[in-house]
């Protein structure tokens, strides 16, 4: 019960306070290990003496330190942080040997069998050590505060920039084309006469895509299993509006589909070749969806019927968002890369690192 008492008193000290002690009882330390070892002589009231000069080191440190942060020193430039470190020190070094000779003085504990010295003398020589003394003290001091100081800034950093990422990935992730959800609310309405059941499998259809889209805050990746599921839902409905025009193969390696991926990353990319692609021909087109391992990578890939002719070089926002993406999540590991494949086929492949599941 005992021990539990100590340990929860030492545990409400501050940190300054125990190195403080600690600094100041290593000096007390060393100076009687080295006084017991290598002193030629005995010292009148040396244990006496040393742990006054201790317990004045203590005091006279922690008002320095009180003045400091009074002043506050450390907020200055490093030019007057230098000057203002070497006066403060000299100034305390000083009122530390005049208190420290004082006291001894006023005790009697004067060192009799020494050599004779006067008081200017013995202040003086007392300057000079505590400078010293102090001056180390100073140097811990300002350079705990430094590092700490840089330590908070890299973790203030971090969180802001952990914060950006989170932000701009629900920026990314929430983007829905407006465009395709009236198109797919025409289209229901169309087949609610003639066709009702396939309108309420359509609605079905289009509830999972919003829902998916919601959730999507909440998660960075999702298996390719899930993602497929809304990229059918989603071709299923732009089938009812294109009808013939649009053709769909799927090409999906099913040991793939355990891999994590950006949600809503691959409908993005089916959703633009729809638009970009297959939209602007007559005879409508395909699209083809493929998942495969390559290496210890896995690649995704959508082909579509189109050309770039120039668009959509990193300018359009599914080719935007999907560069961020995977720059957030991948930092670097993972790429995207559009291009024409001969002369009426557009290739987007995304390269992810393989998770080791």
């Amino acid at each position: 019960m005992q021990i539990l008492i100590l340990f929860t008193m030492l545990k409400n000290i501050s940190r300054y306070w125990v190195c403080q002690i600690g600094g100041w009882g290593a000096n007390l330390a060393i100076s009687i290990f080295f006084y017991l070892t290598l002193s030629i002589r005995k010292i009148d009231y040396f244990f006496v003496l040393i742990i006054i000069g201790v317990l004045l080191g203590i005091l006279f440190s922690h008002l320095m330190r009180m003045v400091i942060k009074e002043y506050k020193f450390l907020e200055k430039p490093l030019q007057m942080q230098i000057i203002s470190f070497v006066l403060v020190t000299i100034l305390f070094a000083i009122i530390y040997a005049c208190a420290d000779v004082a006291v001894g003085k006023m005790l009697g504990l004067s060192d009799i069998s020494g050599p004779k010295i006067s008081l200017l003398n013995e202040i003086t020589r007392n300057v000079i050590n505590n400078f010293f003394l102090l001056l180390i003290w100073n140097l811990i001091y300002y350079t705990y505060h430094y590092v700490e100081r840089n330590r908070k800034q890299e973790l203030d950093t971090l969180k802001l920039q952990s914060l950006v990422k989170e932000l701009e990935l629900k920026t990314i992730k929430s983007h829905i084309n407006p465009h395709f959800i009236f198109n797919a609310l025409n289209s229901i309405r169309a087949l609610v006469d003639e066709n009702p059941v396939r309108a309420r499998t359509a609605i079905t259809e289009l509830s999972n895509i919003l829902r998916s889209s919601m959730q999507t805050e909440k998660l960075e990746t999702v298996t390719l299993e899930r993602e497929l599921s809304i990229v059918k839902d989603y071709l299923a409905l732009e089938k009812i509006r294109f009808e013939e025009r649009l053709n769909i193969e799927m090409d999906i390696d099913e040991d793939t589909l355990n891999q994590p991926v950006p949600p809503m990353m691959l409908q993005t990319l089916v959703e633009n070749a729809i638009k970009h692609g297959v939209s602007k021909k007559i005879s409508g087109g395909i699209i083809r969806v493929k998942s495969d391992f390559v290496g210890d990578h896995h690649e995704l890939v959508v082909q579509n019927s189109g050309q770039l002719n120039g668009y959509l070089n990193g300018d359009g926002f599914g080719v935007k968002s999907t560069k961020d993406r995977l720059n957030l999540l991948y930092q670097g590991k993972a790429t995207f890369d559009i291009k024409n494949l001969g002369t009426d086929l557009v290739e987007s492949k995304v390269i992810m690192p393989v998770a080791n599941l």
